[in-house]
């Protein structure tokens, strides 16, 4: 019988994710070297009149791959700023690194286990102490972020409460996070607040108001919200010249609530076609022909609801046409809570109100921070023209 081979699976495993590693390492400072000679608009030692600037060596800089680490030669320019996606990438990369310790940490995975988990998902290990120390950190940052000073005027907040579970002495029970999203002064979207409210009622939507009012929140127009218990109560205690706009969707879904299954889709056509009208005079008239309709065919209870919540939800209608697609509803902010309750699902139940309050602020710092920010969402010169059409 032939020898038998014996292979050491381990020292090949460390092998190849050294070949990785050297790879990656290689084509990340190739790509930074080309980047480097599109800013220059030259090679690196090309002599030539249309070159912008020339190289003055280089800096090192770690980056956590799912590799391993590896070293970037980040070039340095003489004059103009070297500005790389790749070190934006590895700053986005470490905040999720940190988000997804502090998931960790919550979910109930011991400290000791983290340094195994974090050396499968990103090839090193991160020690026991440091994961200590980075929850520490984080939580800090995220305390300030939450409470910082809102500089710019909101014209558009838009209200939203997402409900996870806490482990209350032995009981499972709800805890609503309030989340405020605002548009500012820019039209860029900016995640303005969120409170643990323990459930949507009069006294936490107040307290949530306060806290944004304390924090500089103004020049507010309209809030946008579902109809939520004591929320408007609360606005108005708070934000007196705010006005409310109950959300389009969340109101046609009230209103099918009332209707059977097999009359869903054909009253759904009635009340898109109220929505869909030219001015707020137009959707009030088509609003009354759908209510007799209603109340002809057997269907009072859902007349009722559409006849008492039409007008604040037509609100939006005293805005910028150009606008109108995006403020009737709160579709902007329940993308951002699709969001959050996928990532705290692998939680399930939170020890307590506010480590669920520190892991959805951890994802909408996160958020934030992405391109999702700086992307304009409207464009305030029409609301601007408006107003100033207004007090003419």
């Amino acid at each position: 019988m032939g020898d038998i081979i014996q292979l050491n699976q381990a020292e090949i495993k460390g092998q190849l994710k050294d070949l990785v590693r050297g790879t990656v390492e290689e084509t990340l400072n190739k790509l930074l070297d080309e980047e480097a000679d599109r800013i220059t608009n030259a090679h690196r030692y090309e002599r030539t009149e249309e070159r912008l600037d020339t190289r003055a060596g280089h800096y090192s800089r770690k980056l956590l791959t799912t590799s391993g680490e590896v070293n970037l030669k980040v070039p340095k320019l003489r004059v103009l700023p070297f500005e790389t996606a790749i070190v934006e990438r590895y700053k986005r990369r470490e905040e999720s690194v940190e988000e997804a310790l502090i998931e960790m940490y919550l979910a109930g995975v011991s400290v000791r286990r983290v340094e195994d988990v974090t050396e499968a998902l990103w090839g090193a290990k991160v020690s026991p102490a440091t994961v200590s120390e980075l929850n520490k950190k984080v939580y800090v940052q995220i305390e300030a972020w939450r409470n910082r000073e809102l500089k710019s005027t909101y014209p558009y907040v838009f209200l939203d409460g997402i409900y996870l579970k806490k482990n209350w002495g032995g009981t499972i029970e709800n805890v609503a996070i309030l989340v405020a999203l605002g548009v500012n002064e820019d039209g860029n979207r900016e995640v303005i607040g969120a409170c643990e409210g323990g459930k949507e009622d009069t006294e936490s939507w107040l307290r949530f108001f306060r806290h944004l009012a304390k924090r500089g929140l103004r020049g507010v127009r309209m809030m946008t919200g579902d109809k939520c218990n004591g929320m408007v109560e609360a606005m108005l205690q708070v934000f007196p010249e705010a006005h409310y706009q109950r959300c389009m969707v969340h109101f046609m879904r009230n209103v099918l609530s009332d209707v059977p299954r097999v009359r869903a889709k054909e009253v759904g056509a009635m009340l898109k076609a109220i929505f869909a009208q030219e001015n707020k005079a137009a959707c009030l008239r088509k609003a009354q022909e759908v209510v007799e309709h209603l109340r002809r065919t057997k269907l009072g209870s859902a007349a009722k609801t559409l006849e008492d919540g039409i007008v604040e939800t037509l609100t939006y209608t005293n805005y910028p046409s150009q606008h109108l697609l995006r403020i009737r509803n709160n579709n902007g902010i329940e993308r951002i809570n699709r969001e959050i309750r996928r990532r705290t699902r692998v939680v399930g139940c939170f020890p307590d109100g506010n480590s669920a309050l520190m892991l959805v602020c951890a994802r909408l710092r996160h958020m934030s921070a992405s391109q999702w920010g700086e992307k304009v969402y409207l464009n305030m010169q029409h609301l601007c023209e408006l107003e100033k059409e207004q007090a003419n």
